[in-house]
């Protein structure tokens, strides 16, 4: 597999059968699928790499209902789904923001980045949330830390081995961090400005147990009021109590915010496709009410929709399998099981 990065001036590549916008799990899934059928096909993503959330995001976060992983790192499953559409060599284009679809002279189409044209004849969508961003914190005290001490993803936890921790937010992504550094890190405080919590309970019982405990700290009904700095080191920040209005310093290296993340559809939003609330509405194949555009992942939605990686999985499988059927009508709508494919050198049906 060809992963590529490199912003060039606008360039046209190499016409391909399919198409996936997207390479989260379910894009890399689909790549290698359409690679099983035999089609030719490439991802093309906005990110610098292949990955989507879990790279960009989690990737040290463990995941734990992947059929036939008790638990995997986000990192590693990425990387194995990398090499897994690898036993094709179909190109990934990283960097490449998609600003328009066209259609082209041919009955197919052109994916059209900033830097780039990608003819097509079918478009699979497998795009996530569509484009998104941290949300960051909204207070201007913030701002210039960012980089310097806020990090906006846990890319490491080695990084902030006998460092001080803040972590703020009430989310899965909060309290699975607290839960995770410590032991890792000199301290870590959870700060959240109310008492009600969006994460898994068990978590959040295992964090507010460490806080009994003296092992962490958690701050509800309270928010950040400033940084304090020694120089262009961040030291310490203090913490406003919502209730009384009074302020405490906790000791700070680093910041982690984890407020979720803020999303665009972007140019999706004017392709002709079905939508509801930002999400692509889908009919049992995969169909986007659009001919040649199928759609799979976290960006789909449908009556009964779960927002999983192991869905996703069976709907890129679904999509790809109704782009090649599509163009190719002699083709047989399943490929059957995979232990027989020649195409993995063993026995054909």
């Amino acid at each position: 597999m060809v992963v590529t990065g490199e912003i060039c001036r606008m360039r046209t590549h190499e016409p391909r059968d399919i198409t996936i916008i997207g390479g989260g799990p379910a894009g890399l899934f689909a790549l290698f699928y359409a690679g099983m059928r035999g089609a030719t096909a490439q991802i093309v993503d906005a990110l610098p790499q292949a990955g989507g959330q879990l790279a960009a995001l989690y990737p040290e976060k463990f995941i734990f209902d992947v059929a036939g992983f008790p638990r995997v790192l986000a990192k590693d499953l990425v990387a194995n789904l990398v090499a897994q559409a690898g036993q094709f060599a179909q190109p990934i284009h990283c960097g490449q923001r998609v600003v328009a679809l066209e259609e082209a002279a041919d009955g197919g189409f052109v994916v059209v980045t900033e830097t780039g044209h990608f003819p097509t004849r079918a478009v699979i969508i497998a795009a996530g949330i569509g484009a998104f961003a941290a949300r960051r914190l909204p207070q201007p005290c913030a701002a210039p830390w960012y980089g310097r001490g806020i990090d906006e993803a846990v890319l490491a936890p080695t990084r902030y081995a006998d460092r001080h921790v803040v972590i703020i937010g009430g989310g899965d992504s909060a309290f699975d961090w607290a839960h995770q550094l410590q032991g890792v890190a000199a301290s870590v405080t959870l700060v959240h400005r109310s008492d009600r919590f969006r994460a898994h309970q068990a978590t959040v019982d295992a964090v507010l147990a460490a806080a009994a405990e003296g092992r962490a700290a958690v701050h509800t009904f309270h928010e950040l009021a400033d940084v304090v700095a020694e120089g262009d080191r961040m030291v310490a920040l203090e913490l406003r109590d919502l209730k009384t209005k009074t302020t405490r310093r906790v000791p700070c290296d680093f910041v982690l915010p984890m407020l979720g993340f803020v999303s665009d559809m972007g140019p999706m939003a004017t392709w002709g496709l079905r939508l509801e609330q930002d999400e692509l509405a889908v009919d049992q194949t995969m169909g986007t009410g659009r001919a040649g555009v199928w759609a799979c992942g976290d960006v789909t939605t449908y009556p009964g929709k779960l927002k999983l990686i192991a869905t996703g999985f069976a709907e890129a499988s679904m999509a790809v399998n109704q782009a090649v059927h599509w163009m190719h009508p002699e083709k047989k709508l399943s490929p059957g099981h995979s232990s027989n494919l020649a195409i993995f050198g063993q026995k054909d049906d």
